[in-house]
Order: structure tokens, then C-alpha cells, then sequence
């Protein structure tokens, strides 16, 4: 297994909705949502009245009054998913595109030409930016798992990297629906449980997580719980089109945070 934090997760933040704010100048800074009779994203302007995806558009309304509903535009969305995803390509051949706004990418054999995984990180996020006009998020970590986790607390908009002496120290403290797995059922079982962050999970009782959830899935979770995941990147995994159409700041810094150690934001 890796010793060295050299998983990039990059994922583009709220992606529809900011295409949609992308392509239309006066949608910029309201609460969007894109779909109609279902949530199918939301802006974080809306994500900040409760509105978020799957959520009927009738309750949309009801929490936020102000709520924009715009259509699609999916040909965008894959257009510029596809951009963003070639960024990273032009870094490493080593990226495995897991959906239409998110990727993993192993930086380990080009370090010497581009930097450190974060200076990498930075870069990818500035293009990203600069070219696009887009928002990414990126978390740089030892393990796939928990480079994701990582790009979920960087969002919006941020990048956070998890020094692999400190990864239990980061990882333990968050909320156990964070997890790679868990889902809103999975959650609801283990909330019932007692088990609300991930940390719980971790210390619960041998056989307990198997008898919740199934054999399969309780030692799945049990072993991400304690950081223990030896997946690679798959280059040839196939990522998902638009298939929507058919529906801490203790010790890492806030922007750029390495948990773990002291460093200057970027």
C-alpha cells in the first residue's frame, strides 16, 4: 500500500447548477435548481435553504421561495465535464473518471516534473478556473477513500490534503454519512446504533457492523473506517454520462489545508 498521499479526488462543485450560472451571468450568486418536478442539483445558494438533489420540487420551493428552476443544458455539462477531466490528463495518464464532474488521478510517477501532489492540486484547480470558469474541489490523500472524503471537506471550492501521519486524526471526527458507501439507508441504520461519526463505526464491536448491514458491507465499512483500502486507479473504468437527464480548521488551514502540519494558504 501506498505510504505517500498521492491520490488526487477532484470534483467540480454543484457542477449543473454552476454551468447553469456559468451560461447565464444573471443566475450568478441566486438560489438555482436544475430540473423541475425533481431536484436534480442545486446551487449553493440553495443548498444553503436545505434544497438538494432528489428533493421533490414543490419541498424545493417550500424552503427556499426564491428558488430559480432552470431546464438543462446536458450537452454543456458533458461538454465541459469532459474539459475539466482532460486537465488532469494532461498530468497524469493515470486518472479514472467516475462520474461526468469527478475523477481520481495518481500523481506518483510525475511529481518531478509538476511538483508536489498539492502543488498539483493548485494547478489543476487554477486551469480549471481560468479556463473553464469553474469551481473544483480537490482532497489529496494516501487512499482513494480518503481523497474523496478530503474533496468533500474542501468544498466549496477548496483543497484540502491529508498528511498520512495524521489521517485517523482527520478522518475519525467526521460525520459517518461522509463515507464512500454510505448512503441516506445505510446512515439511518447505523444513526439508530449510535454510530454518528465515523470514528464510532470504527470502535464498534467485531461481527456488530456484519449483523447491521451484511457481511459484505460491514467489513467493507469497517476496514474505510480505519483508513485501510488498497484500491488503484482504474484508467479504463468507464465514467457515467449525464444520466440525470433520465431523471476543521484546528490543524489544517482554511483554502489550502494540509491536515497535519502548518503551512501558508495558497
Amino acid at each position: 500500500m501506498a505510504t505517500e498521499a498521492n491520490i488526487l479526488h477532484a470534483d467540480l462543485d454543484a457542477f449543473y447548477a454552476s454551468v447553469e450560472q456559468l451560461l447565464n451571468p444573471d443566475l450568478r450568486g441566486k438560489p438555482i435548481a436544475v430540473g423541475g418536478g425533481v431536484v436534480l442539483a442545486a446551487s449553493y445558494e440553495a443548498k444553503a435553504f436545505g434544497v438538494k438533489g432528489g428533493m421533490a420540487g414543490r419541498k424545493a420551493r417550500e424552503l427556499c421561495p426564491h428558488l430559480i428552476f432552470v431546464g438543462g443544458n446536458f450537452g454543456e455539462y458533458q461538454r465541459l465535464g469532459d474539459a475539466a477531466i482532460a486537465v488532469l490528463n494532461d498530468f497524469t495518464p493515470l486518472v479514472e473518471r467516475i462520474s461526468i464532474d469527478e475523477a481520481f488521478a495518481d500523481v506518483t510517477g510525475c511529481t518531478h516534473l509538476f511538483g508536489s501532489p498539492i502543488d498539483i492540486a493548485t494547478e489543476i484547480r487554477r486551469r480549471v478556473r481560468d479556463q473553464l470558469g469553474l469551481p473544483i474541489s480537490v482532497g489529496v490523500a494516501r487512499t482513494k477513500h480518503l481523497a474523496k472524503i478530503a474533496s468533500q471537506v474542501a468544498k466549496p471550492d477548496g483543497l484540502v490534503a491529508v498528511d498520512p501521519s495524521h489521517e485517523l486524526e482527520f478522518l475519525h471526527p467526521l460525520p459517518v454519512g461522509m463515507m464512500w458507501g454510505v448512503g441516506p439507508v445505510t446512515e439511518t441504520k447505523l444513526h439508530a446504533q449510535g454510530i454518528l461519526t465515523i470514528g464510532d463505526l470504527a470502535q464498534a464491536p467485531g461481527g456488530s457492523l456484519e449483523r447491521l448491514l451484511g457481511p459484505a458491507a460491514g467489513e467493507k465499512l469497517a476496514a474505510l473506517a480505519w483508513n485501510r483500502d488498497k484500491r488503484e486507479i482504474r484508467t479504463q473504468h468507464r465514467a457515467r454520462s449525464a444520466g440525470a437527464q433520465s431523471a476543521l480548521g484546528h490543524r489544517y488551514i482554511i483554502g489550502t489545508r494540509i491536515y497535519g502540519r502548518q503551512v501558508l494558504p495558497a
